[in-house]
């Protein structure tokens, strides 16, 4: 969204620079596609002069500067109060484990949420799902408290230190999403269902061809496209009276829902994939096909440049390939482009010298100590 980030590793990268997926060179697609147009520096976080260093960074002054971001625990010299010391208004997030400081990450937090044991068919075997929704979840969390906290200093001139659980934010949705709420006013707790829809009708279906679907009727307008687009809807109406539901409520459908699949599995197997597109084109009908990686990046039209959140980027060490921006269009300021994320201490000398002021001999003598270190040969 325009911000300049500095991203500040240990020499070497941090626990994620390495991470899977990675392409034939062993760069980490992963480290690129979450660093996208950051600066980068490198620095000895271990040792004082390291930590002094980074503490001088994220004090530098200007309306931007003061606004730090770590999962790291509070080290020497980059706590709050040290921070604090060095600029007033200073902001520091930090996101945390669990709320007490143990550590935690998202597939842990994901076993403890009940969701494992409500995905796939049941039978009490957990279905660890390889989504990292908590940790995506929690930075949408941390921007926008970022922006929050941004807000109040630029409001009263006052900077603060912001504090995230991981776990927080997996029993925060657990709650909102009612399945705590369930538990305690209803006694009970959602079943496993499969790829059913709880609560509604929705199913996966198979094609002629060999493909799945899934068919989603959430509101009374979907649900009667879906009869129209199918001809099913006398037979559909006979399945309300014969179990004596409304099928215009999402209560009904859901009880009705085998009965439903039952009569849409034989009319989804007798046509193609493409056969389907046609007869739900213009129709109101809320569904879509199952596809694997390979098919979304190179069959999904909504994954190509034609649309502007894709850019063909030329990522170091890695290779020409479409790369995301920003999801969001601001109606008052152009797209930026997309940019490729930064080598590893890429921008350590430039953020030394013009940030911090330091000379070509005082950044040399950091090198050859190991406070500090470019990219790599």
């Amino acid at each position: 969204m325009g911000a300049e980030v500095i991203r500040i590793d240990p020499i070497g990268g941090g626990i994620d620079f390495n991470r899977w997926p990675v392409a034939p060179s062993g760069a980490s697609l992963y480290w690129a596609g979450l660093n996208k147009a950051k600066r980068s520096v490198a620095l000895a976080l271990d040792r004082p002069e390291g930590r002094e260093l980074a503490r001088a960074i994220a004090a530098a002054p200007g309306p931007g500067g003061g606004i730090v971001l770590t999962n790291l625990p509070p080290l020497p010299g980059l706590d709050y109060a040290s921070l604090k010391a060095a600029r007033d208004d200073m902001i520091l997030l930090r996101l945390t484990g669990n709320r007490d400081g143990s550590a935690a990450v998202d597939y842990t937090v994901n076993a403890a949420s009940g969701f494992p044991l409500v995905t796939g068919p049941g039978g009490g075997q957990p279905v660890n799902h390889v989504l990292p929704a908590w940790d995506v979840a929690a930075g949408l969390y941390l921007a926008t408290a970022l922006l929050a906290a941004e807000r109040h200093r630029a409001r009263t001139g006052a900077g603060q230190e912001v504090t995230l659980a991981l776990s927080d934010v997996m029993l925060a949705t657990v709650g909102n999403l009612g399945y705590i709420g369930d538990v305690e006013i209803n006694g009970r707790a959602r079943p496993a269902l499969g790829n059913d829809l709880y609560g509604s009708f929705g199913r996966d279906f198979a094609t002629a061809d060999g493909r799945r679907i899934i068919v989603i009727a959430l509101t009374p307008r979907q649900w009667r496209g879906l009869g129209r687009a199918t001809a099913l809807a006398d037979k559909f109406s006979k399945i309300g009276e014969v179990f004596e539901v409304d099928l215009e409520t999402e209560a009904g459908r859901f009880e009705a829902r085998d009965a439903i699949a039952a009569l849409l599995a034989p009319w989804c197997a007798a046509r193609s994939l493409a056969e389907i597109v046609t007869a739900f084109a213009g129709t109101g009908v809320l569904w879509g096909p199952f596809q694997n990686f390979t098919e979304l990046a190179r069959d999904d039209p909504r994954c190509s440049t034609d649309n502007p959140l894709f850019a063909e980027v030329e990522q170091p060490l890695i290779g020409r390939y479409r790369m995301p921006g920003l999801p969001l269009d601001f109606g008052s300021a152009p797209r930026q482009p997309t940019a490729s994320a930064p080598r590893l201490g890429e921008h350590t000398d430039e953020i030394l010298s013009g940030l911090l002021g330091l000379s070509a001999p005082e950044i040399a003598r950091l090198h050859d100590s190991g406070i500090a270190a470019g990219p790599a040969v």
